[in-house]
Parts: C-alpha cells; structure tokens; sequence
C-alpha cells in the first residue's frame, strides 16, 4: 500500500490527535501497519518466526513511544520517549535487513529507506 493511500484509511479519531500534525508519527504510524504483511510472511517460515516477533515488536514501538512521550509535559519526559522510539526504528532495520533472505528485495530496500527516513527524523 502507497502512503497516501494509507492516509485515507486511517480514523478520523487519530486524525483529530494533535500528534497527528507530526510527520514523523505519521510515518511510524505507516510503517507498523505496511509492516503487519511482512510479518505474517516471516511468520509462515519457521526459522524466521523469531525476527517476525521482534520486527512486529519494533515497528509497533516506534509510534507507541511517539505516542507517548507526546503526551508527557516534561521536556525530559519527552526526549526519553524519543530516544525510545529511536531505538525502535534503529531495531526494525536492523531486523528488516535480517529478514532480506525471506522478504523480497524489493520490500526490504523500501521498509530500509522507509525507517531510515524515520531515523533522521528523530535525530538530533
């Protein structure tokens, strides 16, 4: 699914969040869901049942930790949230590059760039 295609599927409630006006949640938001189908494709091999947890894990934590630290008060607050989701878009690529001999060549080089995107989003 294309972005922008995504974004006429996501609910109005989410929309209407504040944090919607971030590009960078929007984004995170995408990966975790374009992210679902490449998981349940890792998950139909055996020996690729692990990444599948753990990249499912990742991709969800990215948008979570935005989602929260977004509505912590605390500048501090915000930031250890933010360096979270960091960490999480770090993990997702580092998964998606370990799942590059199951998920063909083509998803893995866009979810790469994708999350690498993301990457310099929430670096300083």
């Amino acid at each position: 699914m294309k972005y922008a295609e995504w974004l006429d599927t996501v609910f109005v409630e989410i929309k209407n969040d504040p944090i919607w006006k971030l590009e960078v949640y929007r984004l995170a938001l995408f990966a975790g869901d374009i992210g679902w189908q490449d998981v349940l494709t890792l998950s139909k091999n055996k020996l690729m049942y692990s990444i599948a947890d753990q990249l499912h894990r990742s991709l969800d934590s990215i948008s979570a930790n935005l989602t929260e630290g977004y509505s912590r008060s605390k500048g501090l607050d915000r930031a250890r949230f933010i360096e979270y989701a960091l960490g999480s878009a770090r993990e997702s690529r580092d998964w998606y590059y370990k799942s590059r001999h199951v998920l063909r060549s083509e998803v893995v080089t866009h979810r790469i760039g994708l999350i690498t995107h993301i990457i310099g989003m929430l670096t300083p």
